[in-house]
């Protein structure tokens, strides 16, 4: 009998970076050489002191059902670490912790979004959030972007995308896939279009902060602009600064109404985060920080390091980039109309199984003619694989 889904499930596809770095790791299992540069997550382990605190939490017994939106202590953490780290206010009713800061988006847009509505996500974006706002029965608008500007949206590229219908506005720095950091200037002209449309709300993803090393401290546009606070929700976690990625902790903060929303809907889906993993992230973020400033130097060397290199191949260009553990650098070089490649899918595909690494096409990330390359790898590692990555680009295309 065939079995009919869903039309919400049936518009959407899995996770392309977690289906890659799947078929990366089946690869290695089988004894195949592969390096695998799809990881969207650190290669370090969570610090000792947070591990302590999860030991403790079971042996206290804090094993039970916990408040839908999270303990007490955890929120008041995040109200600390907002204050300590962004100078942003918040009191417990405006603050949500939920299992990973993905469901925060996903609860975000199936309480804000309705069928019709637009959500203006800038390119290359996060894999994710597409489907996201397709579950929530509302239509993506993309802003596509280019090297001359950074791959950053521009003012006029945001007022031109908006219209009548538009709900949302999506934000995200430093990027996945770029780690491209909006300057406060430039966050600040943004600002100003989102200023005269009272309409329109902001999601401000903020969850590579701690993986940065622009010139300037980090902000997000509710440094700039407090005047959005109101209509703006403020996303972050653990995963990625305390390398907690496997403990699923998010949480968000924004207007009252808003994250009641999100309550009710996590109320009736996931319930509770894992009560255990709470402790833990209370750790994380009242501890001390100094693993956080140091796996932050490590990713800022590899970065140098690995962007370099990769310029140094004839036929790639990428960006220096502020932030994130990524680099996002073009291949358009190799790829269209008489050349190797007829997309960046058959080059991602030909790099694993010649060149035995494993890459993100930049389609999937709304960028064709890109691949995304993760450093959280031991430095080993990276050399090898730019040394094979090199290797393999010149026999198929020997540049001049």
């Amino acid at each position: 009998m065939k079995i009919n889904l869903s039309h919400r499930v049936s518009q959407i596809k899995p996770s392309p970076t977690l289906s890659l770095s799947a078929t990366a790791n089946q690869l290695k299992a089988q004894g195949k050489p592969v390096i695998n540069l799809t990881v969207g997550e650190p290669d370090f382990d969570t610090p000792y002191h947070i591990k302590r605190a999860a030991h403790q939490a079971i042996d206290d017994g804090f094993t039970k059902y916990t408040a839908v939106d999270g303990i007490p202590r955890l929120k008041q953490a995040v109200i600390d670490k907002f204050k300590r780290d962004n100078q942003l206010d918040y009191s417990l009713d405006q603050v949500i912790i939920s299992s990973g800061a993905k469901q925060s988006i996903y609860n975000l847009m199936q309480s804000l979004l309705n069928p019709g509505d637009e959500v203006i996500i800038p390119a290359p974006y996060w894999v994710s959030y597409p489907d996201i706002v397709l579950l929530a029965e509302a239509k993506p608008v993309f802003i596509p972007t280019s090297t001359e500007s950074s791959l950053k949206i521009t003012p006029q590229q945001l007022q031109a995308a908006i219209t009548d219908k538009t709900r949302l506005m999506i934000i995200n720095s430093p990027s996945n896939p770029s780690g491209m950091v909006y300057t406060p200037t430039e966050l600040k002209q943004l600002a100003q279009i989102l200023l005269r449309t009272p309409h329109v709300f902001i999601l401000t993803d903020d969850i590579y902060e701690h993986i940065y090393w622009g010139d300037q401290p980090f902000k997000n546009i509710l440094n700039v602009c407090p005047e959005l606070a109101n209509r703006t929700l403020v996303l972050n976690g653990c995963s990625k600064a305390y390398a907690m990625t496997g403990w699923r902790i998010g949480y968000a903060a924004g207007p009252k109404t808003i994250i009641r929303g999100m309550m009710n809907l996590q109320s009736q889906s996931t319930s509770n985060p894992n009560s255990i993993a709470q402790f833990a992230a209370t750790a994380a973020l009242t501890g001390q920080q100094t693993d956080v400033l140091h796996m932050n130097k490590i990713y800022h060397w590899r970065h140098d390091f690995f962007v370099a290199e990769l310029n140094k191949i004839p036929g790639i260009h990428c960006l220096p980039a502020q932030g994130a553990f990524y680099s996002f650098p073009s291949f358009h070089a190799f790829i269209g109309e008489d050349k190797p490649f007829a997309s960046d899918y058959e080059l991602a595909d030909f790099l694993l199984n010649n060149a035995h690494v494993a890459v993100v096409p930049g389609s999937a990330f709304g960028a064709p003619g890109y691949l995304r390359l993760s450093y959280a790898l031991e430095e080993t590692l990276l050399e090898k694989a730019l040394l094979q990555l090199k290797t393999t680009l010149m026999n198929a295309m020997p540049l001049t």
